[in-house]
């Protein structure tokens, strides 16, 4: 087995690791840095594919408190405030770095200004945006900063594993596999960062990139770690429908379309969205796509099962200058999105919960640390549109400061538990030990189906039980499965496994999660219990994996900035809108200071 050492591993090539690993450099030049990636840095994951934009409050008339209060409103009040605010007053300070220092450029109005555009859910238009490319100009300009400044990369490895010290209680490393030549590598590291993003591919329609199985968060639930608001998974209300021939059904046609005035119509061409909210086509994510959803179990669908987008009365050169990529998209695809319409459907697009986290980015495993899409707790119920990539890129630079500073203090070298590396491979051999099938496919449709049908955008308690039992028959089915493994190199068929046994064991986590939840908010919507439930008193729900049942619990929320029914906009004492609190910037005494100064030097 292949082994490699480096002072900070960071796994994920996203904004999040990207911004991580410039500033753990930036802050200490002398430690080695390595990122490790799924597919090539720079050309895969879901941060490059962002079109919208990136949410910050710049605008006169605009304020963080706006912002603030428009990102724990549309979370239904479920987000954890400190790092809502964190949020929203970090993302002023990082869309300066990314234009000044990183070399972005956004779109500007004659004047210099940057261009805010519309967003659903918000009070204000707040978002930053390079035409509807956005992630691409982030990245690219992330990843030639990366390579500038010679930091260390293990392109195509998958991460399967964390590997703890041997006398146990922290973190030594993370088990791989080089998908290049199939082989098994050991990284032994004095902290990693888990930056993989979430990625609900286990949806029938899901917008994330084809290297998303929710790697990241399987491997947490693994290594003990807890895991909250699992069951809020967001759908975006407009992926692309194009029938079932192409992988390019599901992709994300942004919410700008939405914010500039187009209009949703059902299969008979009629608008729709009135009769469910005030707003209409602006509401927030959730309550468009259940609408959408409704629209179709009513029988009110287009001819491939969805609902028209229409933009045409926008002017089609307008809308083919303001979403050039857009709507080459759709042309590529047959679709004339300027001049006519196109169908839409929901589309599994994100994930709010995951790992718990502090203000640092530490977790209760000493030297691990979590940043993105696999953090939760940032975004409550419901991700505000354009608060996706901000989350990435405030955390993810928090993230870098963090480890830079706790390596030098609390980084150390220690042996790997051997036995627990032993039992990783063989979970991961498995497959290749029994005779192969072609069931994997045939376990990939059966799981969409059932995700999108039990777990997704309408539930009840009828259908999660359901779900709940035919997860354990899929575990027990891939159990079963075979690949062949006469070549390892790039053999996607096993990795097609792993990202199964991945998806599977997070789709029973959203599915406790949704069971466990017996109230209706933002993403996560119970017929059986429609309402909302007291605001005053709201819980949000944690799990961990033991023995490999998941344990469920409830916590209350900590309204530590502002409670429900009021607000920062109408407070003599709200905080200034000026730099966030110490603990967002400056790490704490992270994981030494009491019961845990044992497992760390």
């Amino acid at each position: 087995m292949k082994q490699y050492e480096t002072d900070i591993l960071i796994l994920g090539s996203g904004g999040a690791g990207l911004f991580a690993a410039l500033h753990a450099h930036a802050a200490a030049p002398q430690l080695r840095i390595t990122i490790a990636v799924k597919g090539l840095l720079g050309k895969c994951g879901c941060t490059r594919m962002v079109q919208g934009g990136y949410n910050v409050a710049l605008a006169q008339g605009d304020s963080i408190e706006r912002h603030f209060m428009d990102t724990i409103e549309g979370g239904k009040w479920l987000s954890n405030q400190d790092l809502a605010w964190t949020l929203v007053t970090r993302a002023v300070e990082r869309v300066h770095e990314l234009e000044n220092e990183l070399g972005c450029f956004f779109d500007r109005h004659p004047d210099g200004t940057l261009k805010q555009k519309a967003f659903a859910g918000q009070t204000f238009d707040r978002t930053v945006h390079k035409g509807d490319q956005t992630g691409i100009e982030i990245i690219n300009r992330l990843a030639e900063q990366v390579w500038a400044r010679g930091i260390a990369r293990l392109e195509e490895h998958r991460a399967v594993e964390f590997i703890e010290t041997q006398s146990g209680g922290a973190l030594a490393g993370v088990l791989m596999i080089d998908m290049r030549s199939g082989e098994f590598a050991f990284v032994r590291a004095k902290a990693v960062l888990l930056a993989t993003g979430g990625g609900p591919t286990m949806y029938k329609y899901h917008t994330p990139s084809g290297d998303k199985s929710c790697d990241g968060m399987a491997m947490a639930l693994r290594a003990g770690l807890t895991l909250r608001d699992m069951e809020m998974v967001q759908f975006h209300p407009t992926g692309l429908l194009a029938g079932t021939h192409t992988r390019m059904t599901g992709t994300v046609l942004e919410e700008g379309l939405r914010g500039a005035g187009g209009y949703l119509l059902t299969g008979d061409g009629e608008r729709f969205m009135h009769r469910y909210d005030p707003r209409g086509e602006r509401a927030t994510r959730d309550i468009v796509s259940r609408s959408i959803f409704r629209e179709l179990r009513a029988g009110n669908a287009t001819p491939n099962g969805g609902v028209y987008l229409r933009m045409d009365h926008l002017g089609p050169d307008s809308v083919r200058q303001r979403f050039k990529g857009m709507v080459e998209r759709c042309a590529d695809c047959g679709f004339d999105l300027a001049g006519g319409q196109v169908e839409v459907v929901p589309t599994a697009h994100y994930m709010m919960g995951g790992v718990m986290f502090e203000a640092d980015c530490s977790t209760t495993l000493p030297g691990l640390f979590v940043a993105g899409e696999d953090a939760g707790g940032v975004h409550g119920a419901n991700r505000l549109g354009g608060n996706g990539v901000a989350n990435s890129t405030v955390f993810g630079g928090i993230a870098g400061e963090t480890l830079a500073q706790w390596v030098p203090r609390y980084g150390r070298d220690e042996e790997a538990d051997r036995k627990q590396i032993g039992r990783a491979i063989e979970r991961c051999r498995a497959p290749l030990t029994r005779k192969p099938d072609s069931d994997l496919e045939a376990i990939r449709e059966t799981l969409y189906d059932l995700m999108w049908n039990d777990v997704g955008i309408l539930r009840d308690a009828q259908g999660l039980t359901r779900a709940r039992d035919t997860l354990l028959d899929i575990e027990a089915r891939l159990a079963r499965t075979g690949v062949d493994g006469r070549d390892l190199r790039f053999n996607l068929s096993w990795h097609d496994w792993l990202n199964l046994q991945n998806l599977t064991l997070v789709s029973r986590a959203i599915t406790e999660s949704a069971l466990l939840r017996e109230n209706s908010r933002g993403a996560h919507f119970r017929e059986d219990f429609p309402d909302a439930g007291d605001l005053e008193t709201s819980d949000y729900m944690c799990l961990r994996l033991r023995d490999g049942e998941l344990e469920t619990s409830r916590r209350r929320v900590q309204f530590t900035r502002v409670r429900p029914g009021q607000s920062l906009l109408d407070d003599a004492s709200a905080p200034a809108s000026t730099p966030a609190p110490a603990s967002a910037s400056a790490p704490r005494e992270p994981l030494a200071a009491g019961s845990s100064a044992p497992s760390v030097k």
